[in-house]
């Protein structure tokens, strides 16, 4: 498994993370496609198998169920040195009214290390931004949750370039701890944050976390095609509802680029990610054994610039979703 180091930092990370939203008890959440336990823990051993290192989840994943058992499969596989960890807060909990005030980001972060098992997360992510809160008041609580040693860096998912840049500055402003990295829609078939976000990334070091690299699957199968997660995944039905014309042809185009080179169509979509020197590392996530093999060899795929000019040439501009 090929490696980078995660923007300024001194965390090396594995080229795919292996998000972890799949892996979850299903009662827990709103989401009756996710794995319990003993279907979890053989999928995150595999990964560690594979050279994946790097492990994304948040306090909200089927109400907090998700960490504790990747923390619990974490401790029995790896040591906890070797590995990556990841978590995020915002979204309420049973628990935890949630938005990113200091109580809420004090508690939120006690209560995941308590369920993941470990003293500190090595990446401790803002899940979106919250306009209820002084961004003053977030950017300080998170700077002492770094003081006190129970996140080594932070970071941010899915907002608008200006909201991340004024988080940027005013951090650097009163001397608090910044953002290393952006965790945001990135896909062949979503690339609007190409224009604004990704540039203000590449010119602050951050790293970019791309989340839904395969587009929530549609890029991995016949255009329109849909399966029993599609179906029941109220979330990433709003994320394509308003899909343009051209989707569908980008579509054709990694399945024929794949068919051409003997590859999945997810191998091609993740290999076109992994070329953009901004990405770090695509966030995949795997509900099978034979699923998670296939995308761990997009790593070794190298695209060419007439393949790449391929896939990208049809683009239309998209509507931003994911946040607001």
């Amino acid at each position: 498994m090929k490696t980078l180091p995660l923007g300024n930092t001194d965390l090396t990370v594995s080229r795919l993370c292996l998000g972890c939203m799949t892996y979850g008890e299903p009662q827990r959440g709103r989401h009756a496609w996710t794995l319990p336990e003993e279907s979890s823990r053989p999928l995150i051993k595999q990964a560690l198998d594979a050279g994946i290192n790097f492990f994304d989840t948040a306090n909200s994943y089927s109400d907090g169920s998700s960490e504790e058992i990747v923390g619990r499969a974490l401790k029995d596989y790896a040591r906890r040195e070797d590995i990556v960890l990841a978590t995020k807060v915002y979204f309420p909990m049973s628990n935890l009214a949630g938005g990113l005030s200091r109580a809420s980001i004090m508690q939120s972060i006690d209560d995941s290390l308590t369920r993941l098992g470990t003293d500190y997360v090595d990446l401790l992510q803002i899940h979106r931004w919250d306009y209820n809160t002084p961004l003053e008041e977030t950017l300080e609580a998170l700077h002492d949750v770094v003081k006190a040693g129970k996140a080594r860096y932070i970071g941010a998912s899915s907002m608008y370039a200006w909201q991340f840049a004024k988080a940027l500055y005013t951090a650097d402003r009163h001397g608090w701890t910044r953002f290393v990295s952006m965790q945001d829609q990135y896909n062949l078939i979503q690339r609007e944050e190409e224009r604004e976000m990704h540039p203000l990334c590449q010119a602050e070091n951050i790293a970019v976390l791309p989340w839904s690299p395969l587009a929530r699957g549609r890029l991995t199968r016949p255009w329109g095609e849909t399966t029993a997660r599609t179906a029941s995944d109220e979330y990433g039905s709003t994320l394509y509802a308003r899909s343009e014309e051209n989707d569908g042809v980008i579509a054709q185009r990694v399945a024929a680029i794949a068919e051409a080179r003997g590859v999945s169509r997810a191998q091609i979509a993740l290999a076109w990610l992994l070329a953009k020197p901004v990405v770090t590392s695509p966030i995949i996530g795997a509900s099978r054994a034979e699923q998670l093999a296939d995308l761990v060899k997009a790593v070794d795929i190298e695209l060419t610039q007439e393949e790449i000019a391929e896939l990208e040439s049809v683009y239309q501009p998209h509507h931003v979703v994911g946040f607001e």
